[in-house]
């Protein structure tokens, strides 16, 4: 068991991991793990509203990364706090709380529920939550019209391409406005094309909304978009980190999604 923490995380950081430990099929929260060093003394800190580029070759560690300090995973030594909130200690009830309330994720397979239509698929994590259905439907349909697909709020997701489930899943992880989006090479099945705009979108929501993103990538063109970035190399910091392309104050603050469905807009009708 890792001692109790001597002091919380730094009052700029809304998000902050030290000397994280974690090994593939080893059990939580032990010194002596087995399995495939996945995290090795990885420190880090986000700010409010930054984006974090988490860069570095497959297999560098990214994901272990992101999903420790989203609470998937519990490390095996270090801390991790969200706010004054300290994940490594929680249990998984209210690990798993804080991830619906409060963060959203995306990774590189949409993993959208067939059954479901596609506004369905985007305001899951509202009706869940126990939102209504016509403010979840306005909350989604506004997110997918943002990113285009409106048109498709009533198909199932058989009828999609890749690129488009990706659009919803973007759409799914932003519904509710969390505090931090968690991104793990959402980019990684897409051409460039469709890349620059899901990462378009992305961003320019954080920006308008105050939405920290981590962001897992290997490449260089996604890692650009983000404010700072840090790189992993076998589960450790890299000994130098890099400035991205933009801070937070160099985007319009204008972009983010309308809270109300856009006028003219019919394919996402409420009655649908």
């Amino acid at each position: 068991m890792v001692a109790p923490p001597d002091n919380a995380p730094p009052d700029n950081d809304v998000l902050w991991a030290r000397s994280v430990h974690y090994s593939h099929g080893g059990s939580p929260r032990t010194k002596s793990g087995a399995g495939s060093p996945g995290l090795s003394g990885v420190s880090v800190g986000v700010r409010q509203g930054e984006i974090l580029a988490v860069t570095g070759p497959r297999g560098s560690g990214k994901t272990t990364l992101l999903r420790c300090l989203s609470g998937h995973l519990v490390p095996e030594q270090g801390e991790i706090w969200f706010n004054s909130l300290p994940v490594h200690t929680m249990g998984a009830t209210a690990r798993e709380r804080l991830r619906r309330d409060r963060f959203g994720w995306i990774g590189p397979d949409p993993l959208l529920l067939p059954e479901l239509k596609v506004w369905e698929n985007a305001a899951l994590p509202l009706l869940v939550s126990g939102a209504s259905h016509r403010a979840a439907k306005t909350a989604a349909c506004a997110w997918l019209d943002r990113l285009d697909i409106g048109a498709f709020a009533r198909k199932r997701p058989g009828s999609l391409t890749r690129a488009e489930s990706q659009r919803v899943a973007l759409a799914r992880a932003l519904v509710k406005e969390p505090s931090v989006v968690f991104a793990d090479e959402p980019t990684a099945p897409l051409h460039r094309a469709e890349r620059a705009l899901l990462l378009r979108t992305l961003t320019t929501a954080a920006r308008s909304h105050g939405i920290t993103v981590l962001l897992a990538t290997h490449d260089e063109e996604s890692a650009a978009v983000a404010d700072r970035s840090v790189e992993l190399l076998d589960g450790r910091l890299a000994a130098h980190a890099g400035s991205g392309a933009g801070g937070p104050g160099d985007a319009d603050d204008g972009g983010g999604p309308s809270d109300e469905t856009p006028e003219g807009q019919t394919a996402c009708s409420l009655s649908a």
